[in-house]
């Protein structure tokens, strides 16, 4: 039976071009999706539906601010005495880069912190001058300094960071979150990345792998652009749902033609589901990315206008949009997209205050804007980078070397401990030595902290159940208050 034949009137179309017009975008199936939610066509399965974790939630979505290529913990959080009173001595250290390279480690010179550290706050927590706005929320922060996690080089470890896989072509964090929950509004992504970098991992940080295509992040400007192009295009001005009902229902039917001759889980299902969502999107997106319209205190407050913070303020704020707008897993990128990461000083170490003076106040602003707006309270803020760095200068010189054995990250809000310090490094801020935390151990923690359990969200492929933590992590309850 040909679907066209029931509408009747001066817009009758012959199916030649009915199909010709379905395939020439996405409009068509855009108003299907929409027609579908306003009961002018059957609710589709969607993927993206809210869903229950099977433990009690304690934060309903995650912020990571990642800072790519590694911020120097011995010069930010984790203050070691040591290293100043041992400033310019040559000592012996076990310098994972040299035994890889050569198989031994010859003797490094100790480098004191290029910037003062100092308490702060009724907690008394230790965070250098290298970030005095964070500084001053650091009663919020749940500092854990003894991560640990694998790969040396960039590339494995920023994979590492976000699929749990150094090498192989696993699903991303955001992914596996959005499988697990799917979205809190359905007419908007359930994971979003700010302004990615595509060295390093690029696309595959935030792609879905095996899991069905529906879970990808979707990508929102790229590192190296201003932030100001980070929109998503192609936003229609026309209003969808002013198709006709007896169209949408014909759209309908073809299209369930095409999903019944196709496996669950196929390109064209996800195409459709996609495009579904872009039609949506057409009524959420262009008030989520409206940053213009906010107050100009608030638009201060991050710093935006002021040169070396306008762009990752952008970001910032954006991502305080979509969180408040239902998305579960935001992502906000601060580097630059090549193979040279901004945090990356090999050499000239007085670079970090750089990077530092663009992300410094646009942060602090994020953790005041949340906190008036009550939305810490079921958010977890997670910043770090892919690894630290070492307390010795590379090659004798003005830098610090990749640090995957020990380092900082601290997080923010979502029930976490306020104002705590996990764990410790060695004197010199080199190893981490007690309640180490591996990466698996932050991943399953963090899918915790949402009412997920890393050891069941598993997807089944290639004959096996894999995960976000393989076959390793636990929950490191200790960090909950």
């Amino acid at each position: 039976m040909n679907p066209f034949e029931k509408i009747k009137g001066p817009r009758l179309i012959d199916r030649r071009e009915a199909l010709s017009k379905i395939g020439c975008g996405f409009g068509a199936l855009a108003a299907f999706g929409l027609g579908a939610s306003n009961g002018h066509a059957a609710k589709t399965e969607n993927p993206l539906e809210p869903k229950l974790g099977v433990v009690a939630p304690r934060a309903k979505r995650i912020i990571f601010l990642f800072m790519q290529g590694g911020v120097s913990h011995v010069d930010s959080f984790d203050y070691k005495p040591r290293l100043v009173a041992d400033n310019g001595r040559l000592l012996d250290f076990d310098d994972l880069r040299a035994i890889a390279k050569t198989g031994s480690s010859p003797k490094q010179r100790v480098m004191a912190p290029m910037w003062n550290f100092k308490q702060r706050g009724e907690s008394g927590l230790w965070v250098s001058d290298l970030f005095p706005e964070m500084a001053k929320y650091a009663d919020d922060f749940c500092v854990i300094r003894s991560m640990q996690t694998e790969g040396i080089a960039h590339g494995p470890a920023t994979l590492f960071l976000h699929t749990g896989s150094t090498n192989f072509v696993r699903p991303s964090m955001g992914a596996w979150v959005s499988y697990g929950l799917g979205t809190e509004n359905q007419n908007l992504p359930g994971f979003v990345t700010i302004c990615p970098s595509q060295g390093n991992g690029g696309p595959r940080n935030y792609g879905t792998a095996f899991l069905p295509a529906s879970f990808q992040g979707t990508a929102v400007g790229r590192a190296g652009q201003p932030a100001t192009e980070a929109v998503i295009r192609n936003l229609a001005a026309s209003n969808p749902y002013g198709a006709d009902p007896r169209q949408l229902d014909a759209i309908r039917s073809l299209n369930a033609l095409q999903s019944k001759a196709a496996p669950k889980g196929s390109d064209i299902e996800a195409m459709v589901q996609s495009y579904e969502l872009a039609g949506r999107m057409q009524l959420s997106a262009p008030l989520a990315f409206d940053l213009d319209s906010e107050p100009q205190a608030i638009q201060d407050l991050y710093g935006i206008g002021t040169k070396q913070t306008d762009q990752f303020g952008r970001q910032c704020l954006l991502a305080r949009k979509l969180a408040e707008s239902g998305v579960r897993f935001i992502q906000v990128n601060y580097g630059d997209n090549s193979n040279n990461p901004s945090w990356d000083q090999h050499s000239n170490l007085q670079k970090h205050g750089d990077h530092a003076l663009a992300v410094d106040r646009p942060i602090a602003g994020l953790l005041e804007d949340l906190k008036q707006r009550g939305l810490l309270e079921d958010t977890i803020i997670w910043w770090g980078g892919e690894f630290g760095r070492t307390p010795y200068a590379e090659k004798n010189g003005t830098g610090r070397d990749h640090n995957p054995a020990g380092f900082s990250i601290w997080l923010a809000g979502g029930g976490f401990k306020s104002g705590y310090v996990h764990g410790e490094t060695d004197e010199f801020g080199h190893h981490a030595i007690s309640d180490k935390v591996h990466m698996h151990d932050l991943h399953a923690t963090l899918l915790h902290a949402l009412g997920l359990d890393h050891e069941t969200l598993t997807y089944r492929h290639a004959g096996r159940d894999y995960r976000l933590t393989d076959v390793h992590g636990h929950v490191v309850h200790e960090l909950f208050s």
